[in-house]
């Protein structure tokens, strides 16, 4: 398989990367510089909005169109004219903010948070949008991470990084509302479970942060099936694209020669 870095820009926390299959667009965020990016896979175009808060997470509206969540409010973000527009607040404490995010097949919202500036143990929480209601889905997280639903759309997999572990929930698409199943991975190294992702099989694909590298698991075993080592020490989250390779982010490290972190990196898995 070959690797590719799409994209540095000496960004500290790159993350959130989600691909809009319709459209043929990638999008992802610098978190703590509050920069949401839309990518062309085509035409290499790279085009960036500021926001003036950290931004967790975005959410496709339709072409070049998204919503941002963050620690100021939800914007929706129109890259055609690159002009942002407030679209609704969920109400958090000063010290916490959104981070990863997920739609559900209704179009709800579903989006954790964490503490900010400093990470405090069971301040986050999951919180479910929908119509200008909200209500909080999962509670005492550390770190919201990684969010995404079975092919069958039943059940809800989460990441509290600290935990160590994968959550599976059942998921009521009618009311939003989950029920805690069981912990269906765990990691026992040295890394940390961050962003995650599903591919058409319906395994797992999982963003090790101090693992230099993402994994590939099966939810129904909780075994690790392969993993793919990047260059760099902090690996935050991952996407597949139309021909399921995946697009990976990145973050910094203390590693000096950690020299590609914060980098967005292209995986072809289905070469050689």
């Amino acid at each position: 398989m070959k690797q590719h870095l799409v994209f540095y820009s000496n960004s500290e926390l790159l993350e959130g990367p989600i691909f809009d299959k319709d459209n043929n667009l990638l999008y992802f965020v610098s978190i703590l510089e509050g920069l949401v990016y839309c990518y062309n896979p085509e035409s290499k175009q790279i085009l960036s909005v500021k926001l003036d808060s950290p931004v967790g997470s975005v959410f496709i509206k339709s072409h070049k169109k998204i919503l941002a969540a963050a620690k100021n409010g939800f914007f929706e973000i129109d890259f055609n004219t690159l002009k942002t527009k407030l679209a609704f607040k969920i109400e958090i404490e000063d010290n916490v903010r959104f981070n990863d995010g997920i739609k559900d097949p209704i179009g709800r919202i579903i989006v954790g948070t964490m503490g900010f500036p400093k990470i405090k143990e069971n301040i986050g929480q999951v919180f479910s949008y929908h119509k200008g209601d909200y209500k909080t889905i999962i509670k005492d997280t550390t770190i919201s991470n990684g969010l995404t639903f079975s092919l069958d759309n039943k059940f809800l997999y989460f990441i509290d990084t600290l935990t160590n572990k994968v959550a599976k929930y059942r998921y009521d698409l009618n009311t939003g509302n989950v029920e805690f199943s069981s912990y269906i991975i765990e990691f026992k190294g040295s890394s940390n479970p961050d962003g995650m992702c599903i591919d058409k099989n319906g395994m797992l694909w999982i963003a090790e942060w101090n693992g230099e590298c993402i994994s590939q698991w099966n939810p129904e075993n909780g075994k690790r099936i392969k993993k793919i080592n990047l260059p760099c020490t902090n690996v935050t989250s991952c996407c597949f694209d139309n021909h399921s390779n995946l697009y990976v982010t990145t973050a910094k490290s203390d590693n000096k020669s950690d020299i590609f972190g914060g980098g967005l990196f292209y995986i072809e898995l289905n070469t050689i």
